[in-house]
């Protein structure tokens, strides 16, 4: 029965259109949901694979929400946003990064996820080239994918703190490069790029005509090395720029969905275009919750980045405590991606003493590490470095030394 549901299963599949058929499933859905099945039999599993605070929404922002659905906000809204949220993200911007953007160049959509897929779709053609450094965030070169466009991915190593060089850039470009997806803070790496290094990736970008650059800034408020910098802010880079952002990592708004994209006026109406015919306008209480994350108190945000440079500390000097793990130290967002690699060829006995479990990949080890020390983790080999894996600190300060143990124990147990 079993191998007869495999292949009818694989049978179905087949009758998916081409472009499903090209896209992989996504590695931290999957190992999330893995761990919340276990959960559900009773396992005490540290989850740590999601990307997202673990802190509730503030109340300020809960209470507009509730105003809203009191004032029957519960039609459709415009497709690019309501026009308060945008001047409201548009004051932000100025206030905050100094990048001057009229409403009519924002478009609000259901999430910063859609945001990027928007962009990706309005942009590249069939056979162009989409520029993802590695480690990448999963969906980028699925994006790429689903647009007939062909991921080139340029390793920025562990070595060079995960970031890309501009030698490495101007490498990558060739007559079909049509976009450069660069996400700052990292997911999954926490990595951040100064001034002056986008600064220098700016100026490869400004030798080539149609290039474009879709700036990933929804980590930009978890930064422990001070203020953001966005490549929009250079000479000439606001026309090639296209910045997303939104609400659900700095007000720990994940499950609200309200992204956006800033950008020249014809991208944005093209992604309105496109957002017309498959979404239309983000959710209406959403937005009224989002308008009041942006124009009241600030506190929230500042005390929460507080709380994950705490938990970076605590997760950095912990790991750095297991032996053969490799560990930088993240300058933003909520992740932390040490080199395991020291760790495969490794085995442990399983089941009888006769079978051997053998680690020959990160997505070994994060299985490994889910069904022996009940931590889910992430595989480096889905965000495009096999040397690594990706774990989450959103989370408490004691699960994240609960979690660090049981890690350190289930490691030590493998064998050369």
């Amino acid at each position: 029965m079993h191998v007869e549901k495999i292949l009818n299963e694989t049978f179905t599949m087949a009758k998916l259109s081409n472009r499903l058929q090209r896209l992989a499933p996504s590695a931290t859905l999957a190992m999330s949901q893995k761990s919340a099945e276990m959960k559900a039999q009773g396992i005490d599993v540290i989850n740590m694979s999601v990307g997202e605070p673990d802190f509730n929404t503030p109340d300020h922002i809960k209470e507009a929400a509730k105003l809203a659905i009191d004032q029957n906000y519960s039609r459709y809204s415009p497709v690019p946003g309501y026009a308060d949220l945008r001047e409201a993200i548009s004051h932000k911007l100025k206030q905050e990064n100094g990048l001057d953007y009229s409403p009519s160049e924002i478009l609000v959509s259901n999430g910063a996820k859609q945001s990027v897929c928007n962009t990706v779709m309005a942009l590249v053609n069939p056979g162009d080239e989409v520029i993802i450094p590695a480690p990448y965030w999963v969906s980028y070169p699925q994006m790429a994918l689903l647009a007939g466009a062909t991921p080139v991915t340029v390793q920025a190593t562990f070595e060079q703190d995960f970031k890309m060089t501009p030698q490495q850039l101007e490498a990558a470009i060739t007559p079909k490069t049509r976009l450069l997806i660069l996400c700052s803070p990292s997911n999954p790496t926490g990595s951040v790029y100064n001034k002056e290094e986008l600064r220098a990736l700016a100026n490869i970008i400004l030798k080539y005509d149609d290039i474009y650059v879709l700036a990933d800034e929804i980590y930009e408020h978890i930064n422990y090395v001070g203020h953001h910098e966005s490549i929009a802010q250079f000479p000439g880079m606001k026309e090639r720029t296209i910045v997303v952002n939104g609400v659900s990592k700095a007000y720990a708004m994940t499950g609200w969905r309200i992204g956006y994209i800033a950008a020249p006026e014809w991208i944005v109406k093209g992604c309105n275009k496109l957002q017309g015919q498959y979404t239309s306008g983000p959710c209406s209480v959403s937005q009224k919750a989002a308008l009041a994350a942006y124009e009241q108190s600030q506190q929230c945000v500042e005390e929460m980045r507080l709380a994950f440079l705490r938990r970076r500390d605590l997760i950095v000097e912990l790991a750095k405590d297991i032996p053969g793990l490799e560990v930088n130290v993240p300058q933003g967002a909520f992740y932390l991606f040490p080199k395991c690699s020291s760790f495969y060829g490794g085995s442990v006995c399983c089941g009888t003493a006769t079978t051997k479990r053998t680690i020959n990949n990160s997505t070994d080890l994060a299985l490994y590490l889910l069904e022996e020390a009940h931590v889910a983790t992430v595989g480096g080999d889905a965000f495009g470095d096999p040397d690594c894996f990706r774990m989450s600190y959103a989370t408490s300060d004691d699960n994240i030394r609960e979690a660090m143990r049981r890690i350190k124990e289930a490691l030590a147990k493998l064998e050369k």
